[in-house]
């Protein structure tokens, strides 16, 4: 027997419910329990929370790229079957452990982590969770950790950018590139080249604060940069498609420009040409955001707590572009496989 989610048909195997040991009451999760397969929507009994963590009722998931990567076995964490994918949410903390001291019952937060957040609840380390300031809402907060982190990540620690300077960001109008033209507007003041696919996403980042857009699907992106700003160039690109726009996009650079690479989006790694970086001064950098957990977590830190405070400041506007429920997850995930999306997307849990 099949079921219907938002005009698609799935085997009810796909969104079947099974509870897992435990007792007390359930709360449903996504599953992958097969790479490259529709997850499926699962009742499971909490766990207990240790020292360290908290529990939160979570509220809102943020849906990525990397989300679909890690279900398809693409991602470079490969965590065992089965598993529950999700990276980023917000919601109330329900519980907290013996030796948690950033936060309390009650609390609105936001949290980040490679695994288990496309869930009705998340248990999680205290350390990875930010209190969310007055004047925030939780969806606004939902879309902050991964797109906002990475935009002034990359904007402010890899590019440095200078009020004033010139910003070219690739796929302008996807979660991401709207990120950056925000903060690299209104935060930064800078002056954003929007490059997008479409007239319709040009038009999106143009109305989002860019300063001026580029179709890249009806010519040289190169060449229609140099229209706008002359020979001397652009002095920094983020990056997120890669292939023949990166490659674009290097040329676009004026003398010491900065292109700092975070995805590629367009499926194809470009090699960097160093004659390039030579002749212009040119720095290549790459921004791989997860990472810094790890190897920079006062920096990490740090950046979430700046997108919050810019988003409270009024500074920044996070672009919901779409909203699903959690059983619509694999239509969600179907949204952004084919380039469908616009700003982020976020699952609603309540």
């Amino acid at each position: 027997m099949a079921v219907v989610a938002r005009g698609r048909c799935f085997p009810r195997a796909w969104l079947r419910r099974r509870a897992w040991q435990g007792c007390g009451r359930e709360y449903r999760v996504a599953i992958c329990t097969e790479l490259k397969q529709p997850l499926a929507i699962e009742e499971v009994s909490p766990r207990s929370v240790r020292p360290h963590e908290v529990r939160v009722d979570v509220h809102f998931c943020g849906v990525n790229f990397a989300d679909i990567l890690i279900c398809h076995g693409q991602y470079q964490e490969k965590p065992p079957l089965p598993f529950t994918p999700g990276m980023e949410f917000s919601g109330i903390v329900l519980e907290t452990g013996a030796d948690v001291s950033t936060v309390k019952q009650g609390d609105s937060v936001i949290g980040w982590s490679v695994l288990n957040c496309l869930a009705e609840e998340c248990v999680i380390d205290e350390k990875t969770l930010w209190k969310i300031p007055e004047g925030v809402t939780l969806r606004e907060a939902a879309a902050l950790p991964i797109t906002y982190g990475t935009a002034i990540l990359a904007l402010e620690h890899r590019a440095c950018t200078q009020p004033g300077e010139t910003v070219l960001v690739t796929a302008a109008a996807g979660a991401t590139g709207l990120a950056v033209i925000d903060v690299a507007t209104n935060v930064l003041q800078a002056k954003v080249i929007a490059a997008a696919g479409s007239e319709q996403k040009c038009r999106l980042a143009m109305q989002r604060g860019a300063h001026s857009s580029v179709n890249y699907s009806q010519g040289s992106l190169k060449e229609a940069v140099r229209k706008l700003v002359g020979n001397g160039g652009v002095n920094v690109v983020i990056d997120t498609v890669g292939g023949d726009v990166f490659l674009e996009a290097l040329r676009s650079l004026a003398w010491e420009g900065r292109i700092v690479v975070v995805g590629f989006a367009g499926g194809t790694i470009a090699s960097v040409p160093a004659n390039l970086l030579l002749l212009r001064n040119i720095s290549a950098m790459g921004m791989s955001w997860g990472q810094y957990r790890h190897k920079n977590f006062p920096l990490f830190s740090s950046i979430l707590s700046s997108a919050l405070q810019y988003c409270q400041q009024g500074r920044i506007r996070p672009h919901i572009g779409a909203e699903f429920k959690l059983e619509e997850v694999n239509d969600a995930f179907l949204h952004v496989i084919q380039r469908e999306s616009t700003g982020k997307v976020l699952l609603s849990l309540k």
